[in-house]
């Protein structure tokens, strides 16, 4: 059956269609001269495909027709989408852009419920507390569903949500956190390179890779580790109501999703369509609309991250450097 909603975006999309295609007919095809003409044409089913575009955007905003938001978490969790190799991955989605999501999925009146897509490794620590606190403030159900893969940082994020759903084969957990430095102070002494040190404060070079690190720098080192930890296990404990003890005997193990679920690291078992149903009984409709919200960037922006994907693609079998950063923590 069509409602009324489904009627007035098609009439709203059907009359930006054809303003937009008049539009170029006039510009491009009766305007220029002969010898433009044929371009022109081209160039004016160009226009009306634009307007086509910009016309389903009001005819969404004017009649939504959704009541779930869906935001996906897909590749290594960073601040800014970056990582520390070359080539950069484009899959790594900025946490920011994340936090912003869900926000507006917040501040969207029909958006009544928020499904969190994860499909990530982990990653960066304070990221992935941004996303959980995002998602802790959404206004209504929340729902964590693990594709692929939902570790370290994707599971910090889904103890946010009120329930984490996965596939029998997904992979879950990996509640640790890890850092790591890169040792080579032989390799600099064999090619005679040397480390002269200025710094202010006994700590401040800890785990320069061109340096050995002494057992008081690796002291301090896993001190922070530890800490970082310690609030990792008192996040999922009170975000997934566990013990913590249960928390830390899982020693950071990775779980396939029917192994998770038996120890309570999930909640429940189930496709795509099957979290869609208990959406709908949740918001008491035959069926929910889900709508996926995306970064909001400029046209340049984008214009820049099809780049980057391109060149990524054409790079991808150099091998990745290992950076020189040094030390280096994620969970």
């Amino acid at each position: 059956m069509v409602s009324s909603e489904d009627i007035g975006r098609l009439v709203i999309v059907v009359v930006g269609a054809l303003a937009f295609a008049a539009i170029g007919v006039v510009l491009f095809v009766i305007v220029p001269s002969t010898v433009a003409q044929l371009l022109g044409v081209v160039l004016a089913l160009g226009i009306a495909l634009v307007g086509v575009r910009l016309s389903g955007n009001v005819a969404r905003s004017v009649f939504p027709g959704y009541d779930v938001a869906e935001v996906a978490v897909e590749g290594p969790i960073t601040r800014d989408g970056g990582g520390g190799r070359f080539p950069p991955t484009p899959r790594a989605t900025p946490a920011d852009d994340i936090v912003d999501q869900i926000d507006r999925a917040n501040d969207d009146d029909n958006a009544r419920a928020l499904l969190l897509k994860l499909n990530t490794p982990g990653g960066e620590v304070v990221p992935s507390d941004d996303i959980r606190l995002a998602a802790t403030r959404f206004d209504g159900p929340t729902i964590a569903y693990a594709t692929d893969v939902c570790a370290s940082g994707g599971y910090w994020i889904a103890s946010g949500c009120d329930e984490l759903w996965a596939r029998e084969g997904s992979i879950v957990g990996s509640i640790g956190v890890i850092g790591s430095r890169i040792n080579a102070s032989d390799f600099a002494e064999k090619v005679g390179l040397s480390y002269e040190r200025f710094a202010a404060g006994e700590y401040k070079d800890a785990g320069t890779a061109l340096k050995e690190i002494d057992e008081d720098e690796r002291a301090y080192l896993q001190g922070l580790i530890d800490d970082y930890y310690d609030t990792f296990v008192e996040r999922v404990s009170d975000g997934r109501d566990l013990e913590p003890e249960f928390v830390r005997d899982t020693e950071a193990r990775i779980y396939l999703g029917e192994q998770a679920f038996d120890l309570d690291l999930v909640d429940r078992l189930g496709t795509r369509r099957d979290v869609e149903d208990e959406l709908a009984d949740r918001l008491d409709v035959d069926e929910v609309t889900v709508e996926e919200f995306e970064p909001e960037r400029p046209l340049m922006a984008r214009i820049g991250a099809g780049a980057q994907a391109v060149a990524y693609a054409f790079g991808a079998g150099i091998a990745g450097f290992a950076d020189d950063r040094g030390f280096r923590l994620r969970s």
